[in-house]
């Protein structure tokens, strides 16, 4: 009992009561001053703890999930949505567009690997791109067919460079992309979706933490199983 009055910051007088309408339907039994779940108790808590993961996520900024189109994510990853709980809505100025990716993760150093799934060419990406193979960063890099056709078309000399470098990693993405782009490495991930109108309006959402690298990442590896390689250009 004192550690439950601790965690919840009450009296006794106001807990009680509560106790007992739990312990009424079986959902808790105690013992002089212990308390415990019943199985049924166990039940009713292993199964509202995702949902309130979800439920936590999405109450951060309802207004920013109630106005995403989330198709692109699998059902599987939907369900697993708590992971991305360590997150923070960005809404960058126009000054500020592309360059916003230099306070993401200053040191590559710490990431062997980073993941770009795209369907829009970052600015100065090929200086960008650079850096991570002269680091010697495995750079994997899923673009949608159109973002492909423009590249052999306005940047085939870059990317043939890229793709004779060993750490560069090219795939294209045969399906229809239904986001923007998303990005990882191994310490955050930056996802970007189109509104319900199918519009860009620059939002994107950064998270941190291995929890939702690791979401990221099976998101990642849904899409690569789509797709296949480029290894020329």
């Amino acid at each position: 009992m004192a550690t439950l009055l601790e965690l919840i910051n009450t009296n006794r007088n106001s807990l009680l009561p509560q106790m007992k309408i739990l312990e009424a339907h079986y959902l808790i039994k105690h013992y002089n001053d212990t308390y415990e779940l019943t199985t049924i108790g166990k039940l009713v808590v292993d199964n509202m703890i995702p949902l309130l993961d979800k439920t936590d996520i999405i109450d951060l900024d309802i207004d920013y999930w109630g106005s995403r189109n989330l198709d692109f994510i699998p059902s599987n990853l939907l369900d697993k949505i708590g992971q991305l709980k360590d997150y923070e809505i960005i809404n960058p100025p126009i000054t500020e567009l592309f360059s916003m990716h230099k306070s993401f993760n200053v040191d590559y150093n710490v990431s062997s690997h980073v993941y770009v799934v795209t369907t829009i060419l970052y600015p100065d990406f090929d200086s960008i791109i650079a850096e991570l193979l002269v680091n010697n960063v495995n750079f994997h890099y899923i673009v949608s067919q159109e973002l492909l056709n423009k590249l052999k078309t306005e940047y085939q000399k870059e990317f043939a460079g890229f793709i004779n470098n060993k750490f560069f990693h090219m795939y294209v993405y045969t399906k229809e992309m239904k986001f923007i782009y998303f990005t990882f490495d191994s310490v955050h991930s930056v996802i970007s979706a189109f509104n319900k109108k199918g519009d860009f309006d620059y939002k994107f959402m950064l998270c941190k933490g291995q929890s939702a690298v690791d979401w990221t990442k099976e998101l990642y590896d849904c899409i690569l199983e789509d797709s296949r390689v480029v290894d020329e250009i």
